[in-house]
């Protein structure tokens, strides 16, 4: 077994966690998996209003991975705290949860955390800042847009007690910058890296996704990841989490040796739901 790991002011008894948007809030999974074997999970992402989510059809395959629109479909953040969250707290004693927190304005995250802060049955918290800002002409993702970073990272750790991770786009040329920009305004750990953009064409011509586009992720996402990290790791010196197409002990040994402290994964258990635990034990021995 690997020595547990101390970060984020908690410990993670090994280095896999379920990815965000993945695994729901743990309990859609739980007869499936056994998410006690597992360093913890990311819950999806929880916007302010509930959300139904994108235009079936929401996710399709191609030889290098899978693309997906959900379209942030969640229950909202009141039925979260009131639904969600107390199961996380009785039910998960050895893995970790970390609640993921998307929105459209800077105000939305920051009245998200604010809300969810009193909660228990959580130890972090993962932003993510693929979403575009609707309050910024040209409405650009967070991860793309400086000012907005700083505003919703700055606001978050005013807001809590818990360690904020800030979850980067993987199409941004400057991603060591941006990493180092979010350390600058707080931010206690970096989550390389959400899906990249993507769309898939039907032999008649048209989109796939009833969205059009999507994230791409699975294999295809595994390189740019793992460089990511190499890249953030060289600038900044708080832990790093890795996520993009990690499949096999070797997908994360990658990013654990590019500077990874954590991993996440997620496309991999919708091929093989018990895959995550099969990682994770055979992680513990190659360490």
């Amino acid at each position: 077994m690997t020595a547990p790991i101390s970060v984020f002011g908690t410990t993670f008894q090994n280095p896999v966690l379920l990815a965000a948007g993945t695994c729901g809030f743990g309990m859609e999974i739980a007869e499936v998996v056994d998410l006690e074997a597992l360093g913890g999970l990311v819950t999806k992402s929880i916007t302010w209003e509930p959300r139904t989510g994108n235009p079936a059809p929401r996710v399709t395959e191609f030889p290098a991975g899978m693309l997906n629109s959900i379209g942030l479909a969640n229950p909202g953040a009141e039925a979260a705290r009131r639904d969600k969250l107390p199961w996380l707290a009785s039910h998960l004693k050895r893995a970790r949860a970390i609640v993921s927190v998307a929105g459209h304005t800077p105000v939305e995250y920051l009245d998200i955390v604010e809300h969810l802060e009193p909660a228990e049955g959580f130890v972090a918290w993962e932003l993510n800042l693929s979403c575009p800002n609707d309050a910024a002409l040209g409405g650009l993702p967070f991860a793309l847009d400086p000012p907005a970073l700083d505003e919703v990272v700055r606001g978050a750790k005013e807001r809590t007690s818990r360690p904020v991770l800030a979850k980067l786009a993987p199409n941004d040329p400057t991603i060591a910058d941006t990493a180092r920009r979010a350390v600058d305004a707080g931010a206690d750990g970096i989550v390389l890296t959400n899906t990249l953009p993507g769309r898939v064409l039907g032999p008649d011509g048209a989109p796939v996704l009833g969205a059009k586009k999507g994230g791409v992720s699975g294999p295809a996402l595994r390189a740019v990841g793992v460089q990511a990290v190499a890249a953030a790791r060289e600038v900044v010196d708080v832990p790093l989490v890795g996520v993009g197409g990690i499949f096999t002990v070797d997908d994360a040994l990658q990013y654990l040796r590019a500077g990874a402290t954590l991993v996440q994964m997620g496309t991999a258990s919708f091929a093989r739901p018990r895959q995550p635990e099969i990682v994770a034990r055979k992680l513990s021995r190659r360490l």
